[in-house]
């Protein structure tokens, strides 16, 4: 299976599918919906967004040189 055809498999699932319902209580952020989530959505939920929250947060300059090298490997990359 080529790349393409799995993201165009992926990006079909909707909530009624195992893998949809996990990838809907991850995202979900409406706070009328979160009151009404199950402990074992909340798990889900807060494993997710903590296991994620924990990524490194980038000062700006920091974030201006990330950008620059990203640039400089797309000119690199594509000729410009």
């Amino acid at each position: 299976m080529s790349w393409g055809e799995f993201i165009t498999l992926l990006g079909g699932l909707n909530s009624k599918t195992p893998l949809g319902q996990v990838i809907s209580i991850r995202s979900e952020n409406d706070k009328d919906m979160l009151k009404h989530f199950t402990k074992n959505q909340h798990r889900i939920r807060n494993e997710w967004r903590n296991k994620h929250i924990n990524k490194v947060i980038m000062d700006k300059k920091e974030a201006e040189r990330q950008i620059q090298i990203f640039q400089d490997m797309c000119k690199k990359a594509f000729g410009k």
